[in-house]
């Protein structure tokens, strides 16, 4: 299953540089989006290498899920795919 990210977890004056906030086209409201807590989710850069992380947590009320990753993400990331497997 795709998804796409959407933008890192931020606070009021920092950012969480391995948190990633994602999004489901057919996930769309709360219910849906706590099934798939739990699931891995990989990464990979233009180059070949490969980031792994795990849905910890719904972010908010439209179906948004927080991922943590093993480590910080590029800024590239920002707007590719993920796959949630």
């Amino acid at each position: 299953m795709e998804a796409m990210i959407n933008t890192f977890r931020m606070g009021r004056h920092t950012h969480q540089t391995n948190q990633m906030i994602i999004s489901i086209k057919s996930i769309d409201n709360k219910e849906k989006a706590e099934k798939l807590v739990g699931k891995k989710v990989s990464w990979k850069s233009p180059k070949g290498t490969e980031i792994k992380g795990e849905i910890r947590a719904i972010h908010g009320n439209n179906g948004a899920l927080r991922v943590l990753f093993e480590k910080g993400m590029p800024g590239q990331a920002v707007g590719t795919k993920v796959e949630v497997i």
